[in-house]
C-alpha cells in the first residue's frame, strides 16, 4: 500500500519551537528517527523508533481507536484519509501524514494559541 515501508528522518522544521509549545521542550532532539509503517487497507501499524523509545500505534481509518501520543499520553480518537492524507486530531496538536514521491511528509500543528507547525520529511530507505 502507499504508506507501507521504513522512513529515515531527512529534515525538519520547527521542531524545538513545537516541542516547546507542547510541553516537551526538555526531549532530545539529535537522534536518528526511524518511522514504520505498515499498511493493509485501512488498517495502520505506526511506529516512531528512536534509540532506546519506540512508540506504536494501531488504527483503522475511519474506525474510533486509542492511541498515544508522544508524551506518553493515552487518548480515543477517530483517524481519518482525506486526499490521500491521514489525519489524526491528537489533544494538543493536529497531525498529518502523505506520501510524495518516495518521502513521507508529516506535518504537526499546536492548537494553542501559537499554532506553531512541525515538518518533518522522511526518505524511504
Amino acid at each position: 500500500m502507499a504508506f507501507s515501508g521504513t522512513y529515515e528522518l531527512e529534515s525538519q522544521e520547527n521542531y524545538d519551537e513545537f516541542l516547546e509549545a507542547i510541553g516537551f521542550a526538555h526531549a532530545k532532539t539529535d537522534f536518528k528517527v526511524i518511522t514504520e509503517v505498515l499498511q493493509e487497507g485501512d488498517d495502520f501499524t505506526w511506529s516512531q523508533i528512536i534509540p532506546n523509545w519506540t512508540l506504536t500505534n494501531k488504527f483503522t481509518i475511519g474506525q474510533e481507536c486509542e492511541l498515544e501520543s508522544m508524551l506518553r499520553s493515552k487518548f480515543v480518537t477517530t483517524v481519518t484519509m482525506e486526499g490521500g492524507k491521514i489525519i489524526i486530531p491528537f489533544p494538543q496538536y493536529h497531525f498529518t501524514a502523505e506520501i510524495g514521491g518516495d518521502k513521507l511528509i508529516m506535518l504537526c500543528t499546536t492548537t494553542g494559541e501559537k499554532g506553531v507547525t512541525m515538518k518533518r520529511i522522511n526518505k524511504r530507505i
